[in-house]
């Protein structure tokens, strides 16, 4: 059991900046005593003491702010950061050395008496304010960007962000460990400006055809602004795409 604890101790180090000592995590850290208060009410779900195991379950929820329902099964190295508005439902499975940030909801889709909570394999982070629905896995190394809504399976090594939950494309997954959410990738921008960029050269291939043939077609101004617009809308500030074009 002390070795268990070290063991969760040592974890809060490993994933929060903020920890200075031992005595410091013991005392103020709401992640950490919701998941002691959970292995307690778990361990009494397990003996099918279920009413005194949804009031330890309660009890927590009222000194932490985390609500973990006891039928829920949690792995090694699990952390919970901050913590305040966390739920996490009765047949979700978490497992080793996850991260969870504060406001996220591991919820259920429906009434019936079976799987109806998220599966986290290995090594998942869930960004702040992220909601997951039902029956769905993550897999193995997944990060879920803050804010997010998932309601589908998430292969491993995945991103995904937005609403509903999209897979992003060339993120890196340390920026997220380093809290650096507002890096994430958005997938509909991509998507828009990819349109955008190909319009672009079909315009082009076709004012070459125009030129060849004689035409000269009058641009129409209030379309370019409008486009400009757009452009600079979901231009990334790493992206070069407005240069690009021109």
């Amino acid at each position: 059991m002390f070795k268990r604890i070290k063991e969760d101790i040592k974890t809060v180090f490993e994933k929060d900046p903020a920890a200075r000592n031992s005595v410091e995590v013991l005392l103020f850290y709401p992640g950490l005593h919701a998941l002691w208060f959970h292995r307690i009410a778990h361990y009494f779900y397990e003996k099918r003491e279920y009413t005194f195991a949804r009031l330890v379950s309660h009890i927590s929820r009222l000194i932490t702010g985390i609500e973990i329902h006891p039928g829920a099964v949690i792995g090694r190295k699990f952390f919970i950061d901050h913590g305040m508005g966390v739920v996490i439902g009765e047949t979700t499975e978490i497992g080793d050395n996850c991260l969870i940030y504060q406001g996220a909801v591991l919820g259920g889709t429906s009434a019936d008496r079976k799987k109806r909570h998220p599966t986290l394999r290995n090594n998942v982070v869930v960004g702040a304010g992220a909601t997951l629905l039902g029956a769905i896995e993550i897999g193995e190394g997944s990060s879920i960007g803050a804010g997010s809504v998932v309601v589908g399976d998430v292969p491993p090594g995945s991103t995904v962000v937005g609403i509903p939950g999209r897979i992003g494309i060339g993120f890196d997954r340390e920026s997220m460990k380093a809290l650096e959410h507002a890096k994430l990738p958005d997938p509909v921008s991509d998507a828009i400006r990819l349109v955008l960029k190909e319009n672009e050269k079909l315009a082009e291939r076709i004012k070459k055809l125009e030129s060849m043939e004689g035409i000269n077609t009058r641009i129409d101004d209030y379309l370019e602004e409008k486009k400009e617009e757009i452009y600079k809308e979901f231009k990334h500030s790493t992206d070069d795409s407005v240069d690009e074009k021109k």
